[in-house]
């Protein structure tokens, strides 16, 4: 099949995808992976050298867009309630899936570790798109989820980063390039927007890309992930995007039109029917362990920090989706032969299951009554201050 061929069939699965999403009103990155496996199963569509470079370049830039929707001053205001969370919405998890996947199903150390960190994640993407189609993004509760959600998030990337990276030269030079452009980027970037914005030639947008690839270069060097340094990137950005909003939204029509659908639709692909049918009991079981160890952490915490009932188990349903770094983390660990393609196919299923489920869960039954006259507050210590929405809308 050549290259413009190639192009052909992808795309136009892409924009079934998109089709099927506006349709049932679901999250286009769920049916671009359903898509994508029906594709690879039954029309022999399979990954190409071209397609893995957009693919990558997708995962990096959507995972960059998910950093730079945290709002820092949740997380400053509410950092006990948003630390907390997220922070026991990770490990619970990824302890409980490693050590099953394990003891239990037998598999070996690192493809252990790869089930953990796949199921440990929360789905910024959904649980966005949740708060904007409800307005719960414009609220304190809605505000501390998301912020928890990138704690946790944060935690998964950290571990993919820390427990499969080569420690030598390349792992001290990604730390110290780190530590060196990170506190940089912010008053660099507020430079390049005010010398070089609204130009045809888009230089903003490459100069991100120029950040984004040179970390992601030197993170890969140390057998880590290039989404891991473009999350630091998009969280310490966070303030100076939301002055920028069409630069935002360019990219994120650059991101869903051109990019990700690339990864979303490799990630399915790569998922076998036959070898999903022979771990069919495994997916329901890791499930389970997933959703009960999210439920354990995160809502007696909820409780301790005087959320209510009501909301408390909304928050705990939300901390329990799953999705993009679930897929991503499950990818590399198929791409560096640390698990094979059935454990792989159980994993996705696994994590797309978990982004529908708690979801309509929480919206059927413990959906927070939103009034536009006020903010309901979480607790008892009000927010100083209103905090102003974030520039963009929408998922990733």
């Amino acid at each position: 099949m050549d290259l413009w061929l190639q192009a052909t069939v992808w795309m136009g699965l892409a924009f079934l995808a998109s089709l099927i999403s506006i349709r049932l009103g679901i999250s286009v990155a769920m049916v671009e992976i359903f898509v994508g496996a029906l594709g690879g199963n039954f029309l022999g569509v399979h990954p190409t050298p071209w397609i893995n470079a957009l693919a990558a370049v997708g995962s990096v830039v959507l995972t960059f867009l998910a950093g730079a929707e945290v709002e820092p001053a949740v997380l400053k205001q509410r950092w006990k309630e948003s630390l907390s969370i997220g922070f026991v919405s990770f490990l619970l998890p990824f302890l409980a899936a490693m050590a099953y996947a394990y003891y239990v199903a037998g598999w070996n150390l690192a493809g252990a570790k790869i089930a953990g960190i796949a199921l440990s994640t929360t789905s910024v993407a959904i649980v966005y798109a949740v708060m904007v189609e409800t307005g719960l993004n414009q609220t304190e509760l809605g505000k501390i989820i998301l912020a928890a959600c990138f704690i946790t998030d944060l935690g998964t990337v950290a571990a993919l980063g820390v427990l499969f990276a080569h420690y030598n030269l390349w792992l001290l030079a990604f730390a110290l390039a780190l530590a060196i452009v990170l506190p940089l980027l912010a008053p660099l970037s507020r430079k390049v927007f005010a010398a070089l914005a609204d130009r045809v030639s888009e230089p903003e947008t490459k100069f991100f890309f120029l950040v984004l690839f040179g970390l992601g270069a030197l993170a890969v060097k140390a057998n880590s992930e290039a989404v891991l340094p473009a999350y630091l990137v998009g969280l310490v950005v966070a303030t100076v995007l939301a002055g920028q909003k069409q630069f935002v939204r360019r990219l994120r029509g650059l991101a869903f039109a051109f990019l990700t659908p690339f990864y979303f639709l490799k990630a399915g692909a790569l998922v076998s029917f036959k070898a999903l049918w022979a771990g069919l009991g495994l997916v329901v079981i890791l499930l389970a362990v997933k959703m009960a160890a999210k439920l354990v952490g995160v809502w007696p915490l909820t409780a301790a920090f005087c959320f209510g009932k009501n909301d408390g188990v909304y928050t705990t349903l939300l901390m329990s989706t799953g999705l993009t770094f679930g897929t991503i983390s499950a990818l590399f660990g198929l791409t560096h032969g640390y698990i094979d393609q059935q454990q792989y196919s159980v994993l996705v299923t696994v994590v797309i299951l978990s982004g529908v489920i708690p979801t309509l869960i929480a919206q059927a039954f413990f959906n927070p009554e939103v009034k536009k006259e006020q903010i309901p507050a979480v607790g008892t210590a009000p927010v100083e201050e209103a905090l102003p929405p974030r520039a963009s809308e929408g998922g990733k």
